[in-house]
């Protein structure tokens, strides 16, 4: 039979040429691949409007509170309607229920202070007392500067099919004017559609598309601000040859009616809507008119204009602080024309833009409020003609906020994302996560600095918030696995020669072999291969050491499948143990079964090898024995050291001279009803004091056969007997064991002692004990 070849590259580790530079590579291919998953996360989730809402509601409320209240500009002013100021004036608490002449009231004192233009942000769509709308009117016209608010009314409608079935519905959205002697008397009309629900508001309508580009309040008053460029304005529109500049009025004097000054507006947009680069020819013409003369003021308003005209519909408030922030000034101190009771309040009003509406800055209940990031902690809000007048303000100084471009988002977060995450898991940890940590701050700052010196808002929730923790996450969890899978490979490496529970603790924990040394209690388990002495003398090293490991292969397979704690292997010797804290908690059925399957391993191994007949030989003692390394030098190897692996490698030698294949002390197997054992005596081994009661282990008991059982029972009568010192009587017994059983070791071995103490008994207390004189 062709000998057994075992492949030992499982079982040793193996160098392999290059594997450091592919490991190398493969750590660098997966720092690279998660750099470019956290980029992208980051970049495409801001892209959506899930992220676009984080943005808004977490980083653009971060950005506000870390620049903080800012100075508005001075052309603009609130006159604020409230219950104080019904107080002050002696009218009824609610406004709707004021006579509309004291309206006309506050527009005359607001024009002999200089308002270049007057907003009301107040509902006028129904008639009241005839007279008072009357003179409310006339005043209203007389100004020749007031905006008043016209209201937006949107519903949802029906849409039916030619058979008059309904096939859905589509929004719409309609103008209502104030009543028409206001309407006529106004020089323009315009809504503020804000939401009015509880969520931040963070923009405003500049133009409405819905409503046929109709311009918004904030937008109507800038334009009456602007009105005396407007005839330069048109020159410049001619220049830069703008469709349908013929059909605009040449002047914005009180000859233009409101329907007329809107339809200017709604035409003005359309030119740029209808030309992409009309605001840049603009701009061009403009740059040239300064650098002949133009009047700077002049050169400003129409610079606003253009940004005005050839932006977004929709833009981003640039808030200015909590309520307010915006000056504002109690309507009855406009009315009376003093600070009397008002404390310090500035009523310089000359060139400004007053907006007049709803505001209390002290009561959160008031009617037309809006949560915005800069809603006070008492609750109260903006007022809606608050953030009119901030967008207002926005369009005058041309700083509403500024979103990053799709490309630049999806760029900057990209890269940001693909630094930290790639940092994250190509650097050491102490380095990775204090540089990620100062480069998100360091980018955290540069977009707060972009927000505060140029209105640019860029993305900082998502990388703080998302790709930071990400990064972190997994660049980290990957170097965890990596050191985690290092040391798997290490604590596999070492188990190849210490136990695995040792080689986990060595590789789990800071290496200290003095702190794995311990003494325990439990069985040990010696073996060894009968002719190694002459299977090594016929075989070249290389060739023994691949025997050896299959030898061993086969023997440690079987052992492992009774769960053994330890195994060291010597020349051709193994030496095992299962541990337990204490005698009580020691499971005893192992190792004999152990033992028993080993013999199976050994008739398998000799069935599969050719030219070998090797004989298994195991002795088992238990009690308590050293684990721990053994050595010096800086060189340590682990042992099972002590009196108890002596004994058992004594009982191992016991069975050459009994012929037996399993010997086991008493209180190894003495309680194990599922062996057949076969008691074989007392023993002195070499090298000890006190006697040992011997039991061969023959098998499993329910495994049995009939001979065996009768053997140990024909053996159990001869051995009483010589326990009796019956020498002759015992004698004439184990013969007759033998002439059926020839083969059985024990029996030859007392006949032969029966036969020496017939001559002569030896000189001892209890000559039924064997002294042992040779291992």
């Amino acid at each position: 039979m062709k000998a057994r070849q075992t492949d030992t590259s499982t079982k040793r580790p193996k160098a392999h040429k290059g594997t450091g530079v592919s490991s190398l590579k493969g750590r660098w291919w997966k720092g690279l691949v998660v750099g470019v998953v956290t980029g992208l996360l980051g970049a495409i989730l801001a892209l959506t409007p899930l992220g676009n809402d984080f943005e808004k509601e977490v980083g653009l409320t971060w950005m506000f509170h870390m620049r903080g209240a800012v100075q508005p500009p001075p052309k603009v002013a609130v006159v604020a309607i409230n219950e104080r100021a019904a107080h002050g004036l002696g009218l009824p608490r609610l406004p709707r229920d004021w006579p509309r002449s004291i309206h006309g009231r506050l527009i005359e004192r607001l024009a002999s202070l200089g308002a270049s233009a007057i907003v009301f942000d107040m509902d006028f769509q129904r008639p009241k007392s005839h007279s008072d709308d009357l003179r409310f009117a006339r005043d209203v016209a007389a100004a020749k500067r007031v905006v008043l608010f016209e209201r937006l009314n949107g519903m949802r409608q029906p849409v039916f099919d030619v058979n008059g079935r309904q096939t859905g519905t589509i929004w719409t959205e309609e103008l209502i004017p104030p009543i028409p002697s206001l309407a006529k008397s106004a020089v323009v009309l315009a809504p503020f559609p804000l939401p009015k629900v509880q969520v931040n508001v963070f923009q405003f309508w500049a133009f409405k598309p819905s409503v046929g580009d109709a311009p918004t309040m904030p937008v109507a008053a800038l334009q009456v601000y602007a009105r005396d460029v407007y005839p330069q304005w048109l020159q410049i529109l001619k220049q830069a040859g703008a469709t349908g500049v013929a059909n605009l009025p040449q002047r914005l004097d009180g000859t233009v009616s409101a329907d007329d000054f809107g339809r200017m507006m709604r035409t003005v947009r359309r030119m740029f809507n209808t030309d992409p680069a009309l605001g840049k020819k603009i701009l061009q013409i403009l740059s040239a008119e300064r650098a002949r003369g133009l009047d700077a003021r002049d050169f400003q308003l129409m610079k606003v204009l253009t940004a005005l005209y050839d932006g977004h519909n929709n833009r981003y408030l640039n808030f200015y602080g909590p309520p307010g922030t915006i000056p504002t000034i109690p309507y009855n101190t406009v009315i009376a024309g003093s600070n009397a009771g008002q404390g310090k309040v500035d009523l310089n009003l000359a060139g400004k833009v007053v907006f007049v509406g709803f505001s209390d800055l002290y009561d959160p209940g008031q009617p037309d409020r809006f949560y915005t990031v800069f809603t006070r902690d008492d609750g109260v809000d903006l007022s809606g003609v608050e953030i009119a007048a901030t967008a207002f303000a926005n369009l005058l100084t041309n700083r509403t906020l500024v979103p990053s471009s799709a490309i630049t988002t999806f760029s900057t977060l990209f890269l940001l994302g693909f630094i930290l995450g790639s940092g994250t898991y190509l650097l050491a940890a102490v380095l990775a996560v204090p540089l990620a940590l100062v480069l998100t701050v360091l980018y955290a700052v540069g977009v707060q600095f972009a927000f505060n010196s140029a209105n640019v808002w860029l993305p900082l929730a998502t990388p703080v918030l998302v790709q930071l923790p990400l990064a972190l996450f997994v660049g980290l969890l990957g170097q965890y696995l990596l050191k985690r899978r290092g040391v798997t490979r290490l604590s596999k490496a070492v188990s190849y020669y210490l136990p695995e529970d040792v080689a986990r603790q060595l590789t789990d924990t800071e290496l200290d072999p003095n702190t794995l040394n311990k003494v325990v209690y439990g069985i040990c388990f010696a073996t060894d291969m009968s002719g190694f002495t002459s299977i090594s003398q016929t075989m070249d090293p290389s060739r023994l050491a691949v025997f050896m490991n299959s030898y061993f292969d086969a023997l440690a397979s079987a052992l492992k499948r009774y769960h053994v704690d330890v195994t060291e292997f010597h020349a051709d010797t193994i030496m095992c143990a299962w541990t337990a804290a204490s005698a009580e908690t020691l499971d005893r059925s192992q190792a004999p079964l152990a033992a028993l399957a080993m013999l199976d391993a050994v008739d398998q191994f000799n069935a599969e090898t050719e030219g070998v007949n090797l004989y298994g030989r195991v002795g088992m003692e238990e009690g308590q024995f050293y684990l721990g390394h053994t050595g010096g030098g800086g060189r340590l190897g682990y042992s099972i050291l002590g009196d108890c692996a002596n004994t058992a490698a004594r009982l191992e030698s016991l069975n050459k001279h009994l012929g037996t294949h399993v010997l086991a002390s008493h209180a190894v197997v003495g309680g194990a009803d599922n062996l057949l054992l076969r008691p074989v005596g007392q023993f002195v081994l070499v090298g000890k004091a006190e006697p040992i009661y011997v039991l061969e282990v023959l098998g499993e008991r329910d495994k049995a056969s009939a001979s065996v059982n009768q053997l140990c029972t024909r053996f159990a009568e001869a051995f009483n007997a010589f326990q009796s010192q019956q020498w002759a009587s015992a004698a004439t017994l184990f013969e007759a064991i033998l002439k059926d059983y020839p083969g059985d070791g024990p029996s030859r071995f007392y006949l032969s002692r029966c036969r020496e103490y017939e001559k002569q008994v030896p000189e001892v207390e209890d000559p039924s004990v064997v002294y042992m004189n040779a291992k």
